[in-house]
This record gives structure tokens, C-alpha cells and sequence, in this order.
């Protein structure tokens, strides 16, 4: 507001410079979809590494492939990730689902495990009053009883009471501070349950353990018992649980390759300026796929997706490091978010620089001359050179095969366009509901040129100078009157992408030694 003068002299005012910094958002944050025997089963939970993945989901399983590629890729340099677990339910058979284990001490208050699985089975819960004249609170102990009969206490909280006006109610505090289990009051239970009594060896007594905790079916992908986990047609739950959290950016199925639900997937990630990262069939070959991927794969959508093969191999450490067959999409997006991290999302996620970690070899080596019939067909192969060892040798989306001359051909083009969207659909929030006129147009085309010619010097465009690399157009050409009268801005970003050196060309040539012409 103008200052108010009133009194000769001199005077203050701070004017407003227009200048919001629009900061770009993380690239590669990756989510995961999978069967797991632990873990939440109602949200799409944050890991930040491999120690994280392990005490909230259970770790390596040997019926799962999730928990391989997840630690795949924290080992090729990625850095969040979030997981969805998928469990099976809805069978008539009890034993066929998930279910949570749970324990009600002294007819009084029930404890159920946080989510469902056999892990649950491992605990129980030890209770003690407080004295006399404060009996009506109790002290209220989550022990694992797996390791040590006597329990090892895991979670302790002091002072609980059963009555629901109580700060401290009992399953009020459970719900909101344990990560292990939540609690339910029997009936109109209003006294504390009796004190949980330790058998004359200092055991925890089994009335006390949680029990019925099941895994239910392992779901594989492929089959239609995942598919439909992963994508229910109320469509709540499953991969939607992605849509209630704030970024993610490349989505990773281990092991799904039917092309029906890839196609979908696709379209989702493409809905949520996501990037799928698709493995090929095991059993896929160079005959298989001399075609190109299944054509459910390559429309519209495909320019969200890359299509990776052959599996790859590494060592098991359930299975005394022998070598076993792995999807790729793991080291694949662990590779992508180390090359966003060291080079930035405009450079390819291949090359001598792409070698993956943690690997021993492919499923099936393949030639110059094979490579040379999948990679125009939009297949991104993963190849075994000396020196570099196991390198992605490919990068193309699903749209990149050379008869459709794509301008999406290429994964960094893709992801860098991806990265612009997202980053300004964030930053420009602020100019809704400001005045739509040229001071308004002035401000934006300001802090978006300085958003497009920082990323210029680090060198995510072509040219040689701004006017050849970007250009920000917000003025009364991109916005009529019409536009005006509806509510409407328009802004026209237009950049000029770098596109990899797929093919380098060396030309040789003799001189003719002291011939004279």
C-alpha cells in the first residue's frame, strides 16, 4: 500500500519486484508396485533406502520380485521411492488372504497388527498397571518374541487409559504413535486389562501373542489375480494409492509384461506426467521381438513409456549368491535417477556411462547386427561390453521406432518436456486469480525466461544463445479479448531439445602423398 504522508519528511516504500523463482522438481522419484508379506496395504508409502524398504516392508522374499528391484534401485544410485504393496482379498477360502494378526487381553482390549501378514505373529503385548491410587492407567508394551521368548521390547507407551475422553486414550495414542499395531476397546471396557503375568521362566505367556496373521496368496504379476489387485476397477486402491501422494515420476511393475495392462499403465503414467520403464517377457528373444513390442504398446500413450530387454542376471543373496534372472526396470530406474543426478534429465540414461551395478551378466547376449534390428523397432537393449561391463544401450520410448518419426523418439526429449510440465504447473500456481493483463504477462514471461535460461546454461537446450535454445511468449497475441472475458492466460514455452548421438559416423579418408594436381 502507498505510504500514508503526513508530517514533512522523508519516507519509505517497499515495492513488490515481481520476481517468484520457479525451482524445478525431482525427476526420479520412482514407485514400485508388488506383493510383499509386510507392510501398509492402504497408501502408497515414502522409503528413502534400502534399510528403510526392510524394516517397513520385510525386505529381499523369495516369492517376490519387489523387494529385488527396489534394492536394485538404491543400488544404481536412486535415492525416494514409493512402494505400493498388493495382498490378496475377497477370497471365500480364510487362508487364501491377507489377514492381521491380533490378541485381546483380559476380554477388555483388543490389538491388531497395523496391516496383515504372518510378521505380526512374532509379537505380543505385555501390560502393568500403575499403582494404587492411579491403577486406572497402564503401561502398554509391543515385545517381538521371535528373537527372545522373554520379549524384546519394541514399542513402550506409558500412562494409557481406556476412558475415550482421556488424552492419553489408549487407542487414540496407538493409531497415531504405533507403526506396529492399533487397539479396539471390548465392549464398554472402562478398567485397564490385568497385568500380563510372565511364566516362572521370565517367558512372555502365549495368550498374550498375536496370532492369525497371515500372508495369504503370493500375487505374480502376469496373473489376474495381481492385475486386478493392481488396478481395481472401483479404481480405489492399488496403483491409484499414487494419486494421493504429491510426485512421482517413473512407475516400475517388476515382472508384469502382458501388454493389456502395460497399455494401461501407460495411459495412467501419461494422465500424471509419469514415465513407465516396461520390462519385455522373460522368455522374449530376438525373434519375438525382431517386430517390435506388442502394438497395444506403441500409441499414443507409448511416449511415456520405454520398453527394456533382455532380463538380466545377479546374484541372489536367499540363494547363497548364485545367479539368478531379474526384470530390469529396477537397475533401469536406479540408472535413471543417477544420470538426472550427475548429467541432468536431458541426457540419455545409456551409454558407456550407463553400466548398471550389482549385475553378472544378461539373459541373452546379443550382436552389433541383432542390436541393430530391435533398436529402430523402439526396443532398448541391454548389452555386455569389455571394459564397461553391463550397459543400456538403447534410448527410446515405446514411440521410437523409426517409421513413426516420433518427436517423442527419444526418452531424454520425453522426460525433459515431462520436467517442464511438472515444474511449471507448480511454480505458476500464483497467477490464478490475478488481474489478466500486461503487468500480469510481464511477470510471468520474467520469471519463466529466468526459469528456461538457467536451465539453458546447464546446458539442457540447443543453440548457442537463449533466442536459439527457448523462448516464453505471454502478451496480448497468446491471450485475446475473448480469452480475457473467459478467465483465460494463455503462455506458449517452446524449447529446443537436445537429442542424443545415437549413430556417430567416423568418415577416413587417404591423402594421396605428394601427388601434384
Amino acid at each position: 500500500m502507498p505510504v500514508a504522508v503526513s508530517y514533512p519528511g522523508v519516507y519509505i516504500e517497499e515495492l513488490p519486484s515481481g520476481v517468484r523463482t520457479i525451482t524445478g522438481v525431482a525427476t526420479s522419484i520412482a514407485a514400485f508396485v508388488g506383493w510383499a508379506p509386510k507392510g501398509p496395504i492402504d497408501r502408497a508409502e515414502l522409503v528413502l533406502s534400502w534399510s528403510d524398504f526392510e524394516r517397513k516392508f520385510g525386505g529381499l522374499n523369495p516369492y517376490s520380485l519387489l523387494g529385488y528391484s527396489v534394492s536394485q534401485f538404491f543400488s544404481n544410485g536412486g535415492q525416494r521411492a514409493y512402494i505400493v504393496r498388493l495382498v490378496a482379498t475377497g477370497s471365500e477360502t480364510a487362508s487364501e488372504n491377507a489377514l492381521a494378526a491380533a490378541v485381546t487381553l483380559d476380554g477388555k482390549l483388543t490389538v491388531t497388527a497395523k496391516n496383515p501378514g504372518e510378521w505380526a505373529n512374532d509379537y505380543a503385548i505385555v501390560t502393568k498397571k500403575r499403582p494404587v491410587p492411579d491403577d486406572a492407567r497402564f503401561q502398554l508394551k509391543v515385545v517381538n518374541v521371535k528373537q527372545n521368548t522373554k520379549g524384546i521390547s519394541v514399542e513402550v507407551f506409558e500412562n494409557l487409559s481406556m476412558n475415550a475422553a482421556d488424552p492419553r486414550y489408549v487407542v487414540n495414542v496407538l493409531k497415531s504413535e504405533s507403526s506396529l499395531v492399533d487397539s479396539e476397546i471390548v465392549g464398554a471396557a472402562t478398567v485397564p486389562p490385568a497385568d500380563t503375568v510372565l511364566d516362572v521362566s521370565g517367558n512372555v505367556p502365549l495368550a498374550a501373542y498375536l496370532t492369525g496373521g497371515g500372508n495369504g496368496n503370493v500375487l505374480n504379476p502376469d496373473e489376474s489375480a495381481f492385475e486386478t489387485a493392481m488396478i481395481p476397477v472401483s479404481g480405489v486402491g492399488g496403483v491409484y494409492f499414487l494419486d494421493r501422494i504429491d510426485l512421482f515420476n517413473l512407475l516400475c511393475v517388476p515382472g508384469e509384461t502382458k501388454a493389456s495392462i502395460l497399455s494401461i499403465l501407460q495411459k495412467f503414467c501419461r494422465d500424471r506426467r509419469s514415465f513407465l520403464i516396461a520390462d519385455s517377457a522373460s522368455s522374449a528373444s530376438l525373434t519375438t521381438l525382431q517386430n517390435g513390442p506388442d502394438t497395444s504398446l506403441t500409441g499414443n500413450d507409448a511416449i511415456n513409456a520405454a520398453f527394456y530387454f533382455p532380463w538380466v542376471l545377479a546374484p541372489d543373496p536367499l540363494q547363497e549368491n548364485r545367479l539368478r534372472e531379474f526384470p530390469p526396470c529396477g537397475f533401469v530406474a536406479g540408472l535413471y535417477a543417477r544420470t538426472d543426478s550427475s548429467r541432468g534429465v536431458w541426457k540419455a540414461p545409456a551409454g558407456t556411462e550407463a553400466s548398471l551395478t550389482g549385475v553378472a551378466g544378461v539373459k541373452s547376449i546379443l550382436t552389433n547386427d541383432e542390436n541393430g534390428v530391435l533398436n529402430p523397432k523402439a526396443v532398448n537393449c541391454i548389452r555386455n561390453f569389455p571394459v564397461y561391463g553391463t550397459i543400456i544401450w538403447g534410448a527410446r520410448t515405446l514411440q521410437g521406432n523409426d517409421e513413426r518419426g516420433s518427436e517423442w523418439k527419444y526418452v531424454p526429449v520425453r522426460r525433459t518436456a515431462l520436467f517442464l510440465e511438472e515444474s511449471l504447473f507448480r511454480a505458476l500456481k500464483w497467477v490464478v486469480f490475478e488481474p489478466n493483463d500486461e503487468p500480469l504477462w510481464a511477470q510471468i514471461r520474467l520469471n519463466v525466461g529466468a526459469f528456461m535460461h538457467n536451465l539453458f546454461r546447464q546446458g539442457a537446450f540447443q543453440g548457442k544463445t537463449p533466442q536459439e535454445a527457448y523462448f516464453v511468449k505471454c502478451d496480448k497475441e497468446t491471450t485475446t479479448q475473448n480469452d480475457i472475458d473467459l478467465g483465460i492466460v494463455n503462455i506458449v514455452v517452446g524449447f529446443a531439445p537436445l537429442k542424443p548421438a545415437e549413430f556417430v559416423i567416423i568418415k577416413l579418408q587417404q591423402i594421396a602423398g605428394q601427388l601434384q594436381t
